[in-house]
């Protein structure tokens, strides 16, 4: 059985370690007396599994990113899409590794991302694309350089920036939105507006895929002899995300700088309108992460799931604003905030029972003996009030008056109870 190169007191065991750990450290490729195995199937059995941990962490990584983007964004200067994987993705192949192609993992949770870098490497040649005019429609992009640009002097004065030949310095719509690079020699480089986050993938199922592709000429590309047909091919493993994947794709804008440059484009859905045709035309024809040119990495656009996260957005917003709230009140008024909880659930409890018939002994009545212990507690006046009010709504010669006179006493007294001074 193949083992990892790692230390005895360690153990075999790494189950519960992240996928990019059980691919990187703990990789099981040697043999017990330290040679290498050529068994690399069950090297791969040991690192695509996800345990319910691993897809916790996942789903909690995004829960994170839709906290930050809607708690701290203005809705002008950002922009969410998610997208559904429509063929493996894969990225990374380049890393170091002994299997020949590594993978990208996020550290340290040891999951799979696609870095906010390739997104926006993807995004500019789809942009480059359509201003071309090569695909028909360009839904508004441009290549052409019609923006002056201008910094801001030591005067604090904006002022317009010239070239080596003092010729006005001018940008395109791409050089606004992803960034511009001088030419050698030149100091006219700009920062672009649209910052892209990484995005953490939402697997489906509980384990990744693993492909293979077989090379042929593997010993020609090597120097060992010329390229001939009978050369028998390489199989050789890697990782990938299986299609269905789930990404979330969140971009920021830096409105002030467009302001600065191209008011227009800062304008509400302008800037976003461009964005969502350049990804919309990823999707179908560029894809994203590595060997793409084979089919990998295509997508499209989920709009149910962005429906979704925008609700997430909002409950998570709310739960925010709510902890706020508590936060600034005072032992006294905590306690009040929880009663008034109490007393509307079972208010709702009261008005689901009453649009049935009234069962004494029943579970409605379970719960209001429960309430009336609970209330005869507080010390509020305000709130001892509001439940006597309620429960002596809920006791009507029609609906909710007890079948025993003994319980009947016992609420009503509860009630003169609740409604006198503070005990």
């Amino acid at each position: 059985m193949s083992i990892a190169a790692i230390p005895k007191y360690l153990g075999d065991d790494f189950t519960s370690a992240s996928p990019g750990m059980r691919f990187g450290m703990y990789l099981r490729l040697w043999n017990p007396n330290n040679t290498w195995t050529r068994e690399k199937t069950s090297a791969f059995d040991h690192v695509k599994t996800l345990t319910d941990g691993d897809q916790q962490i996942m789903k909690n990584l995004l829960k994170r990113q839709i906290s930050s983007f809607d708690g701290f964004q203005p809705a002008i200067a950002s922009l969410r899409l998610a997208a559904q994987a429509t063929a493996p993705f894969t990225t990374g192949l380049g890393n170091a590794h002994p299997l020949e192609n590594g993978f990208a993992f996020l550290n340290p949770y040891g999951l799979p991302y696609l870095p906010g870098s390739g997104i926006k490497g993807v995004l500019r040649q789809a942009a480059r694309e359509l201003a071309s005019g090569d695909w028909g429609d360009t839904h508004g992009w441009s290549a052409a350089d019609v923006y002056p640009l201008f910094i801001t002097g030591k005067s604090g004065q904006r002022e317009q920036v010239k070239d080596t030949n003092k010729q006005p310095v001018m940008l395109s719509l791409l050089d606004l939105l992803f960034g511009r690079e001088s030419k050698d020699g030149e100091t006219t480089h700009l920062r672009g507006a649209l910052s892209f986050w990484d995005v953490i993938p939402q697997i489906p199922g509980k384990e990744l895929m693993v492909e293979v592709m077989t090379p042929h000429q593997g010993q020609y590309y090597q120097g060992k002899t010329n390229p001939h047909d009978s050369g028998q091919p390489t199989p050789i493993q890697f990782l990938t995300l299986p299609p269905k994947s789930i990404f979330t794709f969140h971009v920021v804008c830096d409105t002030a700088h467009l302001m600065q440059h191209a008011p227009e484009l800062a304008a509400y859905e302008a800037w976003q309108t461009l964005l969502i045709k350049a990804f919309e035309h990823a999707f179908d024809w560029l894809g994203f992460g590595a060997k793409t040119a084979i089919g990998y990495g295509a997508m499209q656009r989920d709009k149910s799931q962005e429906a979704k996260l925008q609700q997430a957005g909002l409950a998570i917003a709310k739960q925010r604003e709510e902890e706020k709230r508590l936060a600034n009140l005072s032992p006294e008024e905590l306690d009040r905030d929880r009663e008034r909880q109490i007393i509307e659930a079972f208010r709702q409890k009261f008005e689901t029972a009453n649009k049935s018939s009234y069962q004494p002994g029943g579970n409605f009545d379970n719960d209001r003996q429960k309430f009336i212990q609970e209330a005869l507690q507080w010390n509020d006046a305000h709130s001892r009030h509001a439940a006597a009010a309620l429960i002596e709504k809920t006791m009507t010669k029609s609906w909710g008056m007890p079948g025993k006179a003994e319980r009947k006493k016992k609420i009503q007294d509860a009630i003169q109870a609740l409604q006198g001074n503070l005990v």
